[in-house]
């Protein structure tokens, strides 16, 4: 376990690092951050001025070192679009928008998944299978951004049920929620299905049979989660990516959570707060996956940490 530990904290670090590189990397890619912030009608003594005073007149390895042992403590610098704010505290305050939408989304698409699959098999329908793998890849079809603007269109323009822009009323959460689980709903679907498939032709399925346990019981029981395994590797990988920022999203229903605030910071060049965006994302990216790898081994003792 030790070993495992420590393997992960490096493989963490070593990820880090890469992010931190491409962080720095791309604020200079562009060209001089000075002269994108001042704008074309800039003069270059304004230019040269604005970098003096900024540190982007020092040499490049100088301030990536710089950039980085403060990454290290959280310290990206002020945003240049709001002096005097960290860029970090602006990514902290736009996180919980993302959490609170991600995370019920992810929980409704993988239960409404599993509540499907067992549906199936409960009533042993192709019919039903094929109800459920048609529509959610009918769902899977439509990018999300376009499913979103019509379920504005539907419910809030047409019907008038539901706000369509931003999060000031727990309303305004049901049409982004219903976006993002829908469309995760069908990968899961698809991939539990496959699984309960191969496991309900094992042997110890029809041991229990022949024991005479009931269908419902072994389904429950012993076919689901071994089956859920493969299954929660996706999932958890889905769950990261949520809690990254559903970019498009937010965009669509003008949710105020960190990937809105990522595009925000691009389009106004407002680096610091790019930076501090994306090592937040990949922070929490690595920790996900490694709470998933521990769930594994808890939930399957097969799978040995060394």
């Amino acid at each position: 376990m030790l070993t495992y530990v420590i393997r992960r904290v490096l493989q963490a670090a070593t990820t880090i690092a890469i992010v931190l590189v491409v962080a720095f990397t791309l604020g200079r890619l562009t060209g001089s951050p000075a002269a994108l912030l001042l704008g074309e009608n800039a003069t270059p003594q304004q230019v040269a001025d604005l970098e003096r005073s900024m540190g982007f007149d020092r040499p490049l390895p100088v301030q990536f070192v710089d950039f980085a042992t403060g990454a290290l403590v959280g310290d990206f610098g002020d945003s240049y679009r709001r002096p005097g704010t960290p860029a970090l505290a602006i990514v902290w305050e736009r996180m919980p928008a993302t959490i609170s939408l991600a995370l019920p989304a992810f929980a409704i698409g993988l239960a409404v998944a599993v509540a499907a699959v067992l549906a199936i098999y409960f009533a042993a329908s192709r019919r039903l299978r094929a109800v459920f793998l048609w529509s959610g890849t009918l769902r899977h079809s439509v990018p999300d951004f376009f499913f979103g603007v019509l379920a504005v269109l539907i419910f809030s323009v047409m019907l008038g049920w539901l706000p369509s822009l931003g999060a000031a009323s727990p309303a305004a959460y049901i049409l982004p929620i219903l976006t993002i689980a829908t469309g995760q709903f069908v990968l899961y679907v698809r991939l539990l299905d496959a699984e309960m498939a191969e496991q309900t032709r094992m042997d110890y399925v029809r041991t229990a049979r022949a024991a005479g346990r009931s269908r419902a019981g072994i389904l429950v029981l012993d076919v689901l989660p071994n089956a859920f395994l493969p299954v929660l590797t996706v999932a958890g990988l889905n769950l990261a990516m949520l809690l990254g920022g559903t970019v498009i999203v937010e965009q669509v229903f003008a949710w105020p959570g960190i990937g809105s605030a990522l595009i925000e910071a691009v389009a106004q060049r407002d680096f610091p707060v790019v930076q501090a965006a994306l090592l937040v994302v990949a922070v929490g990216f690595i920790v996900v996956n490694v709470l998933n790898d521990i769930l594994h081994r808890v939930l399957d003792p097969r799978v040995r940490i060394r």
